[in-house]
C-alpha cells in the first residue's frame, strides 16, 4: 500500500512540476502558479481520499448492504466460509461480507484498507448462480482487494483531478488574455470563469477516459486473481453467467466500477471491458 501511495503522490508532484514548467515558459506568475498548483493538490486529491475514507460506510447507505456478523442459514455460512479461505489465500485480513437486496448479478468490494474491506453480494447472485459460480465472483472481488485497486484508482483519480484543475485555469487564462488584449486594471474578467467552467469539463471528461481505461485493465487482473483463488473453469462459468443475465447494474455511482458486471456504455467510458473480452482472455491464460 505505502509503495503505491509513493508512487502516485511522485507522480502527481512530477504533474506539477511539468506545469510549473509550462507555465514559467508560458509567462505565467511563478507567485500565482505556486499558489495554484497548492490548491489543485488540495482540491485534486482531498475529494478523491475522502471518497476512499468513506466508500465503506457510503457502500453499506447506499446499496442497503447488511454485514453478516452470525450467519443466520447454511448460505450465509458458506459465504463467511468462503471469503475467509480465498482472503487467507490472497494474504489479506478478514473482510466484513455483506448481502444487499437487489434482482441483479452482482458484487462489489471497498474500502481504504486491504487488511479491512467489505466484500458484498447481491441477493440475485445468490438465486441465480451456482456454489461454483459465486466462489469465483468472491475470489474476483477479494483479487481486487490484494491488488490495492480501491486505492490505487482513488490515488489515479487525485492525480488527474490536480491536472484537470490546473490545466483549465492556465488554458483558461490564455485563452482570456487572447480574448481581451490588455484589459484595463487587469485581473480577470467574467468570461474567464466561464471558459474555466467549460475547460473543466471538456478536461474532466478526457480524465475520465483515462481512469476507465486503468478500470477495465484491473478488471483482467482481478479476473486473473479470481481463477487463480477458484479455477478457470470457475470463473469462466460465472462469466457466462453474467453473459446471460447481464442488464443495468443498479449499484451507486461511486462504487460500480468496483462491481463484477460493471455497467453499460461506450467503451471508452466503460469501468469494465465487454464480457466476451473478459471470458478471452481467461480462455488463453495458464491459470489452472
Amino acid at each position: 500500500m505505502f509503495t503505491r501511495i509513493g508512487l502516485f503522490l511522485m507522480t502527481n508532484f512530477a504533474v506539477l512540476i511539468l506545469a510549473s514548467i509550462v507555465m514559467s515558459l508560458l509567462g505565467v506568475n511563478s507567485a500565482q502558479m505556486s499558489g495554484l498548483l497548492v490548491m489543485a493538490a488540495i482540491f485534486g486529491f482531498g475529494g478523491s481520499i475522502i471518497s476512499l475514507l468513506l466508500s465503506k460506510f457510503m457502500a453499506k447507505r447506499g446499496t442497503g448492504a447488511v454485514v453478516i456478523t452470525e450467519p443466520r442459514n447454511a448460505t450465509e455460512r458458506w459465504l463467511l466460509d468462503t471469503v475467509a479461505r480465498q482472503a487467507k489465500a490472497a494474504g489479506i485480513g478478514m473482510p466484513e461480507v455483506a448481502v444487499y437486496d437487489a434482482p441483479e448479478i452482482n458484487a462489489f468490494a471497498t474500502g481504504a484498507n486491504r487488511n479491512n474491506a467489505l466484500v458484498a453480494v447481491s441477493t440475485g447472485l445468490l438465486h441465480n448462480m451456482s456454489e461454483d459460480e459465486a466462489e469465483a465472483v468472491l475470489g474476483h472481488e477479494i483479487a481486487h482487494v490484494a491488488n490495492g485497486d480501491m486505492i490505487t484508482m482513488a490515488l489515479l483519480q487525485g492525480v488527474l483531478n490536480t491536472f484537470v484543475i490546473v490545466l483549465a485555469r492556465v488554458v483558461g487564462g490564455v485563452i482570456d488574455s487572447a480574448l481581451s488584449g490588455n484589459r484595463e486594471g487587469g485581473g480577470r474578467g467574467f468570461a474567464y470563469y466561464i471558459i474555466v467552467f467549460v475547460l473543466e469539463m471538456v478536461f474532466g471528461l478526457g480524465a475520465t477516459v483515462i481512469a476507465m481505461w486503468f478500470s477495465r485493465h484491473r478488471e483482467f487482473r482481478a479476473d486473473h486473481g479470481g481463477a487463480s483463488l477458484a479455477g478457470r473453469q470457475k470463473m469462466i462459468a460465472a462469466l457466462e453467467r453474467l453473459k446471460l443475465n447481464h442488464g443495468q447494474s443498479t449499484l451507486p455511482t461511486q462504487i460500480a466500477a468496483f462491481g463484477i458486471a460493471g455497467a453499460t456504455a461506450r467503451k471508452l467510458f466503460m469501468s469494465h471491458p465487454p464480457l466476451e473480452e473478459r471470458i478471452a482472455a481467461l480462455k488463453a491464460s495458464t491459470v489452472a
